[in-house]
């Protein structure tokens, strides 16, 4: 049996204090109300724990049904080896994207009505639906670790032979969500700002998705690699960045002509805000990955991938935050900044997410096969 070490060390500290912090603000989020503890308002109703928790948390656990498909359903075996670590990390994602969710909610004791209250023609009614069921495929996909782990040779065979109609169905469920998330925003073509607002948002948001949640991959699987010290196949690595690096290609080339079609590239010379922002976006998700990606030293070297994966994973998160709060503030006229209490309950979700994979990692099989 493995100690327990109780170590206080600096990452640790910063943990704990963060903790503190964010289960104080829970406890005034939960009994003063939303008006409390953050900056939003009616007009301004949306901020970081949607575009944030919620819309960056969905498109960063897309590791999961990316990964899952390339190796079940294209059959290219040489990825297996990353299967468990992000299946793990996707349903960790989406676990705390729901808890998220109870944070934003006014009324958060409400969240199950969805189940039995159907409204069909609801955008926000599509996504629910898909979150709680790819939530419980993975589930699925992850018990199989649980019953290795536990010698529950039967349950565990009967598992892996139905793990390609779990892998599917969690394409099909992850496809739709993804787009949807991007359709909330349809709605409102003349309040988000032109650089970002276009019918093909839907796909746009899947497309990225895919890309990032190959880089997801490849910086979990650094990270884990420097906790753990499991392997890294650098050619497993170097295909991942490669193949994202060329997703995002597409979407800015996809991007640009679509904007020239909606007449909104004028909008790229205007010295505002947005437009920084937006070819800030444009160099994280792909010019520096690029650049980077080009120099030899780079590209054949771990820690060279693991910086421009987590790069790639910064523009999206920019491009997601954009979308959601940025494209909004010029029609508003409100410039949003987080509260400390809703920063300190964001990092607190996150740093719980880690400190769970973590544990998770350190007693169960994830990163071994029979």
């Amino acid at each position: 049996m493995k100690k327990l070490n109780l170590k206080l060390t600096f990452w640790r500290g910063v943990f704990l204090l963060i903790t503190i912090f964010g289960i104080l603000g829970t406890i005034i989020r939960f009994t003063k109300g939303l008006g409390a503890v953050t900056n939003l308002s009616d007009d301004f109703p949306w901020g970081l724990w949607i575009g944030f928790d919620v819309l960056c948390g969905v498109a960063l656990a897309a590791g999961g049904f990316t990964i899952t498909a390339i190796v079940y359903i294209f059959n290219l075996k040489k990825y297996e080896e990353l299967v468990r670590p992000a299946v793990l990390t996707a349903f960790l994602g989406y676990l705390f994207v729901i808890l998220a969710l109870l944070f934003d909610l006014g009324r958060p004791w409400n969240i199950w009505h969805p189940i039995i209250m159907w409204n069909p023609h609801s955008v926000m009614f599509e996504v629910g639906w898909c979150v709680m069921l790819y939530t419980a495929v993975l589930a699925g996909e992850f018990s199989i670790v649980v019953f290795e782990k536990f010698r529950l040779t039967r349950l565990y065979k009967i598992m892996k032979s139905i793990v390609i109609f779990l892998v599917i169905l969690g394409v099909v469920f992850s496809t739709l969500h993804q787009s949807s998330l991007g359709s909330l925003f349809l709605i409102v073509p003349e309040k988000l700002y032109p650089l970002w607002y276009t019918p093909l948002l839907p796909f746009f948001f899947f497309l990225t998705a895919v890309g990032v949640g190959l880089s997801i991959v490849v910086v979990e699987s650094y990270l884990s690699h420097r906790a753990f010290g499991k392997g890294l196949n650098i050619e497993i690595l170097f295909d991942l960045v490669k193949f994202s690096i060329f997703i995002m290609a597409m979407y800015f080339l996809l991007k640009i002509m679509d904007m020239a079609k909606m007449g909104a590239l004028s909008y790229l010379f205007q010295f505002k805000y947005e437009t920084f922002l937006f070819i800030l976006e444009f160099l994280f998700l792909l010019i520096i990955p690029m650049i980077l990606f080009s120099v030899e030293k780079v590209r054949t070297s771990e820690t060279g991938l693991f910086f421009i994966a987590l790069i790639i994973v910064m523009g999206v998160i920019l491009n997601r935050l954009n979308v959601s709060i940025t494209g909004f503030e010029s029609y508003t006229g409100y410039k949003y900044l987080p509260s400390w209490i809703e920063v300190m309950i964001t990092l607190m979700l996150v740093g719980l997410e880690i400190a769970i994979f973590s544990k998770i990692a350190q007693y169960f099989p994830v990163f071994k096969h029979r």
